[in-house]
């Protein structure tokens, strides 16, 4: 249900996660803007990808692009210049001797917020929306539903502002957030998220899968990979949504 005296500011990469919750915002508020953060990482492209996507849903849904507002980009080169991961250097996808992959670029998610936060506060808008899920997801700490409720109580405390942070995606997997665009946006929604938005770790948009483009190796292509042939199966059962298929 759409409360149209609200207002929301996406955190949005051009993502499938991210994608996925600019609708599920669209659908809800009045108002809604994006901001997407360039911090030098390895898979850059996926900033490309969010003008293309915003415009498919101008195009494909008057409805919502009436509340479509700006979108915002900030660079923090600085996280790059701290961090030592397989997203900001040219370094092969592990996993570290801590237990997480070195893809996990520390404090990033916390930085995030913090910026969006402060922008949120400029603009007047009291929703803040991110794509984090510890359903389905690789390990990062700060995806966590803990992480994200603990850093809310402490942006009010710090800004003396009663935002909310919303994380729609936290508690279902990659096939449920494929499910979730249709129940949005039906099979155009779908598409644009097939078409629009990046997950390869790797930057490559050289080949287009069934589930999107992608290297078709990295952690992150692996799991829109098995969410994306799971949801199919799913929607073959149940007599929904049957996919079209794209072939490389």
């Amino acid at each position: 249900m759409t409360d149209a005296a609200e207002g929301a500011l996406v955190l949005f990469s051009g993502g499938q996660d991210s994608a996925t919750c600019l609708a599920w915002a669209l659908d809800r508020f009045g108002r809604v803007e994006t901001i997407g953060f360039d911090y030098g990482q390895r898979h850059r492209v996926e900033l490309e990808c969010r003008a293309a996507f915003r415009d498919a849903l101008t195009a494909g849904f008057p409805g919502w692009a009436a509340r479509l507002g700006p979108d915002h980009t900030l660079a923090l080169e600085a996280l790059k210049s701290v961090s030592d991961t397989a997203l900001t250097r040219e370094t092969e996808i592990a996993m570290g001797a801590d237990g997480l992959p070195n893809t996990f670029v520390p404090g990033r998610n916390i930085i995030f917020l913090t910026f969006a936060a402060a922008l949120a506060y400029r603009r007047g808008l009291r929703h803040v929306v991110g794509g984090m899920c510890e359903t389905d997801y690789s390990g990062y700490p700060d995806c966590r539903d803990d992480t994200i409720k603990a850093l809310q109580v402490a942006l009010n405390l710090g800004m003396a502002r009663r935002f909310v942070l919303h994380t729609p995606l936290m508690w279902i997997d990659k096939a449920a957030t494929w499910r979730l665009a249709e129940t949005l946006g039906g099979a155009a929604l779908v598409e644009a998220v097939l078409e629009h938005s990046h997950s390869c770790y790797l930057g490559d948009r050289t080949v287009r899968h069934p589930w999107g483009y992608g290297c078709g190796t990295c952690p992150a292509c692996e799991l829109r990979r098995k969410g994306w042939e799971e949801y199919g199966r799913d929607a073959r059962r149940d007599g929904g949504l049957k996919p079209t298929l794209h072939g490389p």
